[in-house]
C-alpha cells in the first residue's frame, strides 16, 4: 500500500469525513453513478480513478452537490449532505478552468473569493486577509498576490484555484483533474502544495487519471467504470491513461433544471 512521505496512515476508525452508500445518480436521462459505496476517512488521501466518463467527476459532485442523487446516502462528518451548511470545512477545485471565469481579476481578489465562506455578510477583518495571503504564500503565488489572472499560465491558474479553495483552512479539500493539461513540472509544484496540506492533516479526494507526482501521497485508489466501484485499495500497478480505455476527455454535465445544492462552493 502506498504511504504518505513522512505521515501516519489514519486509523480504522477514524471518523468519516465522506460517507457514500449505494448512491445513484443520472445526468440527463442517463444513469452514471449505480450504486456507488465510498468511505473517506479523516486524514485520509483517497483517488478516483477511471477511464472519462466512468462517474469520477459526477461522484465528486454528488458530493458538494452540484449533481442530485438519485438514491442513497450522502454524508459530510456524519451529517446527511442535505442538512450540511458547515461549507468552510470544505476545500473544493473544479476541472481545469480560468481563475476569474474570464472575469478581470487580480490573484488576491480571486483567492479571497474562496474566504468568503469564513466572512459574516462578507465583511473581511484581519484574519481574512492573513488567510488569503498565507495561502497565495502556499502555493508559492505571494509575488503576484495583485497582478491580474490573465497573465498567467495553465499551472499558475491551477496554484490559484487550489489557493483560493485553501483560504478558507478547509478540513476536507476535493480536487476534480487538478493535473489535467498541466506541465511536468507545474504537477512537481502542485505535488509539493498538496504534501504541504496532508502533513498538516487535511483530507483530501482526488479525482486523477494518473497519478504521476501524487502517487507517494495516495493512501487509498478507488476505480470506478460504468458508475460502479471496481476496486477500493491499493493503487493498481497500471492506472496511465493506457489502462483506461475511453481517455477522450469528455465530461458530461448535469441537465438542465437540476437544481444544485447552494453550498458557496465555487466551481
Amino acid at each position: 500500500m502506498s504511504t504518505k512521505t513522512g505521515s501516519t496512515p489514519p486509523a480504522p476508525g477514524a471518523e468519516a469525513v465522506i460517507s457514500l452508500r449505494g448512491v445513484h445518480a443520472e445526468l440527463g436521462a442517463r444513469p452514471v453513478l449505480r450504486g456507488i459505496d465510498l468511505t473517506v476517512r479523516r486524514g485520509e488521501v483517497v483517488a478516483l480513478l477511471g477511464a472519462n466518463g466512468s462517474g469520477k467527476s459526477t461522484t465528486v459532485r454528488a458530493v458538494i452537490g452540484q449533481v442530485p442523487a438519485g438514491a442513497g446516502e450522502i454524508e459530510l462528518f456524519g451529517t446527511p449532505r442535505r442538512r450540511f451548511r458547515d461549507w468552510a470545512r470544505v476545500g473544493y477545485v473544479p476541472q481545469r478552468t480560468t481563475a476569474a471565469g474570464g472575469v478581470p481579476a487580480t490573484l488576491t481578489e480571486v483567492v479571497a473569493s474562496g474566504r468568503l465562506s469564513r466572512t459574516r455578510f462578507g465583511v473581511f477583518r484581519r484574519a481574512d486577509h492573513e488567510a488569503v495571503r498565507r495561502a497565495l504564500d502556499l502555493v508559492g503565488m505571494a509575488d503576484r498576490a495583485k497582478d491580474s489572472v490573465d497573465a498567467l499560465s495553465g499551472g499558475q491558474h491551477q496554484r490559484v484555484l487550489i489557493a483560493r479553495a485553501l483560504a478558507a483552512e478547509p478540513e476536507l479539500l476535493i480536487l476534480d483533474e487538478p493535473m489535467a493539461g498541466v506541465d511536468l513540472a507545474s504537477q512537481e509544484v502542485l505535488a509539493r502544495i498538496l504534501r504541504q496540506q496532508v502533513d498538516r492533516g487535511t483530507t483530501v479526494l482526488l479525482v486523477l487519471h494518473e497519478l504521476g507526482p501524487l502517487e507517494p501521497l495516495i493512501d487509498r485508489a478507488v476505480v470506478l467504470r460504468d458508475g460502479c466501484v471496481t476496486h477500493d485499495g491499493p493503487p493498481p500497478e497500471a492506472v496511465g491513461q493506457h489502462a483506461l480505455p475511453g481517455h477522450d476527455h469528455v465530461h458530461p454535465h448535469a441537465p438542465a433544471g437540476a437544481e444544485p445544492i447552494r453550498t458557496g462552493l465555487l466551481s
